[in-house]
């Protein structure tokens, strides 16, 4: 008690040195009276700054039998509270409640500064119980912690009292309920109570503003209405209204209403000499896309906070300028502000966005250097910046370290392994955050079954479609669209039909993804059938009529083509590149090249892609001349070919017996346009070699190129080999296409010919019996015609 009781000696001495005396053990004398007592240790409560001081100030308070004390107790109390040791501060409450409204209140405000919310309510609860009365300050304090606990079925409790008690139509409590039902997302009832509200001031009408600049959709401008109401009642906006006003403009990107905000405090003159009014203008005009005059608003500062420098950054980032968000974040440590987590999460999400590691890794170490404590905003910013860096391991590093977890961490990470191919990682969190009651939000949904429809996983896409329905997500027609494209990728169309057929509320998407399901596994009529069914409902886009061009290619139905290709004028898509392209495609396919040149010909803008048709087209005519002058053509316009370009011309090539042209545009690829070659563009080369019955060259050829790309190579070699009698290296290559494929029943089949072919018949029949066991079937070939009336 020594060190104590000297605290108090000085602190009575500096007060009021004369009132009273001190004893020399550091007590207070027989003549210190009550009150002085009182107010010497209110004093020395407010200063507390431990809880061994506060308990040993408690027993001082007992001692000197100040234990019902109302002063004492209502400070020693909201100390309690402080340290979060409600039991002990319920107990002082207990021991001196009485029906004095005024200890009640202080009591409110203690436990809603020390951010007691739900002790708020429950004392609130205990005033109306005793029945002793209601006051504005027991009811605001009440709404305000409804406000923070988002307790909207208590806050309208609160509002009946209000009623009751008559404190409905005063301004201050009306402001209060407004902020209560806005805050928690019910605008109708906030407008209620700013009708009921009979004398409406300022900050009424601040209120209400407040509450619709907060909103997202058009219901937002419903702000520049109501401050218009209130100019009419000759009340002139304050700072306050004008930030709300430029958080309205801000939400609705309206740049107009902005600039008509910042005009009117610059003639009222409160644009310069107000923090917060400084920061939202420059905030406003970043995200209506005027980077250039958030500059400026933020050149014109004198004094910059850390929020200004935030609202700039975050200007730039919005509007794509990463470069001048991360110069931005480098000045301002040159200029040593310090930077707060916001800002650091800014910077880093700028080195994410331009995949600048080096910059992300500098921003990381300057965290770890400074000691500063990365908040989950933070710390998910940057394992987003090390997913975009291809950086994976780091990613998951930090996220495994992260003590809370939440859906975005959660997404980010996922989305960074599904990014560079690795779903199972991703479904393995997946299942991580479902197990530890993490909700999964529709995006997360959305973003494995995309992975799981490209890497062709039926097994885990249908427990993924389970998950899906056991949590009630079927509903979602998105998900239900990418479950349809998940099931058609792998094959699956009669499950992916089935689930099209349970959609409630089938959209484009819908009619589309399962007409590409079909189309991509050859059901062209059923595409066509189901486009069908569409017609009439829902009037197609681009990408629907892509797909049924692709179907009518497949059909090779020139009807048909005719009649979409009039549908296209009618709806005046004719100058859409893409439908252009795979018109060109579809007419070639059709045997009409004339009008597949035709439409080339007619084109405004001539992009690769169509180019590619074209070539193709001609490519697939046998007319290697003129596809050759084309792909000169093309280099001639400065557009460079890609992988498409290569195999039409290495396959007219192939079809054509041109080898050495054939080698030529291969060698160019690899050379000149540093062209990776794919198993399309080897399977052309062999292929153009075996069939002019160069097989040695060919066999050399294959061997060079990785196994994994080798299949269609081998089985043009094979094919080769059959036909010229090469009959050493078609066992060869007959015996790799097995051991590579032993699936693929065309093998057995080539390989048993080529046996057959060389009269060596046991082998052949061994090869037969061998496809018997496994069970293949030969595929009988078709052909296509169209059936005129």
């Amino acid at each position: 008690m020594n060190a104590f009781s000297s605290g108090v000696r000085s602190l009575v001495e500096k007060i009021n040195p004369s009132s009273c005396s001190i004893k020399s053990h550091g007590g207070f004398s027989s003549n210190a009276s009550r009150e002085s007592i009182s107010e010497y240790l209110s004093l020395c409560l407010e200063s507390c700054s431990d809880i061994i001081s506060l308990r040993k100030l408690h027993a001082c308070i007992l001692t000197y039998g100040l234990g019902n004390s109302s002063l004492v107790g209502s400070k020693l109390l909201t100390c309690y509270a402080k340290f979060n040791l409600l039991k002990e501060s319920r107990q002082v409450f207990d021991a001196i409640v009485d029906d004095e409204l005024l200890l009640w209140n202080s009591t409110f405000v203690g436990y809603f500064r020390t951010d007691h919310f739900h002790e708020v309510l429950r004392l609130y609860s205990k005033l109306k119980n005793r029945k002793v009365g209601i006051n504005s300050a027991s009811l605001s304090y009440s709404l305000k912690s409804c406000i923070d606990l988002g307790n909207l079925d208590y806050g309208r409790g609160v509002h009946v009292d209000t009623f009751k008690f008559g404190f409905n139509a005063e301004p201050f409590m009306g402001s209060t309920l407004i902020k209560f039902y806005s805050r928690c997302g019910d605008i109708e009832d906030a407008h209620k109570v700013f009708e009921e509200i009979i004398h409406k001031d300022i900050v009424v009408y601040t209120s209400i503003i407040a509450a619709y600049s907060q909103i997202s959709g058009n219901r937002c401008y419903e702000a520049f209405t109501i401050v218009d109401q209130m100019q009419k009642k000759q009340l002139d906006p304050n700072r306050v209204t004008l930030v709300s006003l430029l958080q309205a403009a801000t939400q609705l990107k309206s740049l107009k209403e902005g600039r008509s905000i910042h005009g009117f405090a610059i003639r009222k003159g409160m644009s310069d000499l107000d923090e917060i009014f400084e920061t939202t203008l420059i905030d406003m005009y970043g995200k209506c896309g005027a980077p250039k005059t958030a500059a400026s608003a933020f050149g014109n500062k004198k004094m910059r906070s850390v929020l200004c420098w935030n609202a700039l950054i975050s200007g730039y980032l919005q509007n794509g300028q990463h470069f001048d968000a991360l110069d931005l974040f480098r000045v301002m440590l040159q200029e040593h502000i310090f930077p707060d987590l916001i800002t650091v999460a800014s910077g880093i999400s700028g080195c994410a966005n331009l995949k600048c590691l080096l910059e992300g890794k500098s921003i990381h170490g300057y965290v770890i250097r400074g000691g500063i404590y990365l908040d989950l905003v933070a710390t998910t910013a940057l394992i987003d910046m090390y997913c975009k860096c291809n950086k994976l391991v780091q990613a998951r590093q930090l996220f495994d370290a992260m003590r809370t977890k939440d859906i975005i961490s959660s997404n980010v990470m996922m989305a960074g392994y599904l990014r560079n191919g690795f779903a199972s990682e991703a479904l393995e969190i997946f299942s991580k955050i479902s197990k530890a009651g993490i909700g999964p939000t529709q995006a997360t949904i959305l973003s494995l079954l995309a992975a799981l429809s490209n890497l062709k996983d039926f097994n885990q896409g249908k427990e993924l479609h389970g998950y899906v329905l056991r949590n009630g997500f079927e509903s979602k027609t998105d998900i239900e669209n990418q479950i349809i494209d998940m099931y058609a990728k792998c094959g699956c169309l009669e499950i992916s039909r089935n689930v099209f057929n349970r959609v409630k509320h089938k959209d484009l998407v819908s009619y589309t993804t399962m007409m590409m399901g079909y189309v991509s596994h050859g059901h062209a009529d059923d595409a066509i059938a189901l486009y069908l069914s569409m017609h009439g409902k829902i009037n197609p886009d681009s990408v629907t009529l892509t797909c049924l061009l692709q179907a009518t290619s497949q059909l090779g139905c020139l009807s048909l083509a005719k009649e979409i290709h009039s549908h296209i004028y009618r709806v005046f898509m004719e100058t859409d590149i893409v439908i252009t392209n795979c018109l060109i495609t579809t007419y070639a396919k059709c045997g009409k090249l004339s009008m597949a040149r035709d439409l080339f010909d007619k084109m405004i803008r001539q992009c690769r892609e169509s180019w590619n048709a074209i070539i193709a087209a001609y490519g697939m005519h046998g007319n290697i001349s003129e596809a050759l002058k084309l792909f000169d053509e093309m280099k001639e316009e400065r557009i460079n070919p890609d992988e498409t370009t290569f195999t039409s011309i290495l396959s007219a090539c192939s079809h054509s017996g041109l080898v050495d042209e054939g080698i030529r545009a291969f060698i160019s690829m690899t050379e000149e346009y540093s062209i990776t070659p794919c198993e399309d563009h080897y399977n052309c080369v062999v292929d153009l070699l075996s069939r002019v019955g160069r097989i040695e060259e060919a066999y050399d050829f294959v061997k060079r190129f990785p196994s994994s790309q080798s299949v269609s190579a081998l089985n043009a070699l094979l094919s080769g080999c059959r036909i010229h009698r090469f009959a050493e290296i078609g066992e060869v290559t007959g015996r790799m296409l097995l051991d590579l494929k032993p699936e693929a029943s065309s093998s057995y089949a080539s390989l048993c010919n080529l046996y057959a072919g060389g009269g060596k018949w046991n082998q052949a029949i061994e090869i037969r019996t061998m496809g018997e066991e496994i069970g293949f079937k030969r595929t009988p070939g078709y052909s296509l015609i169209e059936a005129l009336s």
